[in-house]
């Protein structure tokens, strides 16, 4: 297997790769919102974007964010998206992309490669393991979303009213 470093002509490939990953994790499969998100990450230079290539054919799939970490004082690096088609798995595609992107990590001088995986997704936990990553027992991940819903109630507008709330 081949890995490359995709560029703009290769993101409607990529894009197929990136899909699938995404439904993996449960979002709707739409090759045209994946395709116009890596060409924007592609295009400003926020990405990296691998592709694994077995005779002609697209098989495997990694997107980096590099990145720095405060605590480190050192750049480090993002895998932040892994996929191998399902035909692909067990031939060493994985072990390609992650050789891959360890060896471009440390000649760009990242101290290390971060990744995470879903808590369930123990084949890949496996693979991570196998190859050297450590499951970090220090620091937990939260996440919040920046959009909020809001909901305007019955009798809100009165509510302010009788408070002497006003907007202006």
């Amino acid at each position: 297997m081949t890995v490359i470093r995709a560029e703009l002509a290769d993101v409607l490939e990529a894009a197929q790769l990136f899909a699938a990953y995404r439904e993996f994790y449960g979002e709707p499969y739409d090759t045209s919102a994946a395709g116009a998100f890596l060409a924007s990450r592609i295009v400003r230079d926020e990405s990296i974007v691998l592709l694994g290539l077995s005779d002609d054919e697209v098989v495997g799939f990694a997107q980096i964010y590099p990145t720095f970490s405060s605590t480190r004082l050192a750049r480090i690096w993002v895998l932040n998206d892994l996929y191998v088609v399902e035909h692909a798995r067990g031939t060493g595609a994985v072990d390609e992309l992650l050789d891959t992107v360890l060896s471009m990590a440390t000649d760009a001088g990242a101290q290390a490669v971060e990744l995470s995986t879903a808590h369930t997704n123990t084949r890949a936990q496996a693979v991570y393991e196998r190859h050297g990553y450590q499951l970090d027992e220090v620091y937990r991940t939260y996440e919040k979303p920046t959009t909020t819903l809001r909901f305007v109630w019955e009798g809100q507008l009165n509510e302010r009213s009788r408070l002497g709330i006003t907007d202006g």
